[in-house]
């Protein structure tokens, strides 16, 4: 099955019953990605699907045949973070970090689609452009959560990557 994860193409053969997430963990060995809740309800193992953010532990792996994959290891690196990894230490989003890299996927896809102009339950209205207020970010990232309460942190670093890329990607 090929499938491109963080820009490399990849040749896998996986068991039909193995979802995207424990592939991504143990056949690759990118074990930023975490295993929260296993049931699609933390957002810990978000990851980003052809530019959409999707719950890795709800979709199996042989789904994804042809699919481009980005996990928070293909992010950025160490010595040269991705805007909103540098965003989330300076305004200490982080916490524990176990949540860490799903909210890193989420908030950047996030980003996207409201630059895509997709509304979101909070967008009041739908015929504009959303627009990225608290409570926008509130409930577009409702789906990812933070048992160390980083929330207001989260925010803080969200807005200020959007403010620094005026529209364009995060």
């Amino acid at each position: 099955m090929p499938i491109t994860i963080n820009g490399e193409a990849h040749q896998l053969s996986a068991d039909p019953r193995t979802s995207l997430l424990d592939m991504l963990r143990h056949d690759c060995g990118l074990t930023g990605t975490k295993k929260g809740c296993d049931h699609g309800q933390c957002g810990a193992c978000t990851v980003i699907v052809n530019g959409q953010r999707i719950n890795s532990c709800l979709t199996l792996a042989v789904m994804h045949d042809g699919d481009d994959v980005t996990t928070i290891e293909g992010m950025g690196t160490a010595d040269d973070l991705s805007p909103m990894q540098r965003a989330f230490v300076k305004h200490d989003g982080y916490q524990c970090g176990y949540c860490t890299p799903g909210q890193i996927c989420s908030a950047t896809a996030m980003l996207d689609e409201i630059a895509a102009g997709l509304p979101s339950d909070a967008t009041g209205d739908l015929t504009a452009k959303p627009e990225l207020s608290g409570e926008e970010i509130r409930e577009r990232m409702s789906g990812n959560l933070c048992r160390c309460g980083a929330y207001s942190n989260i925010v803080e670093a969200i807005q200020e990557v959007a403010s620094n890329s005026k529209g364009t990607s995060a």
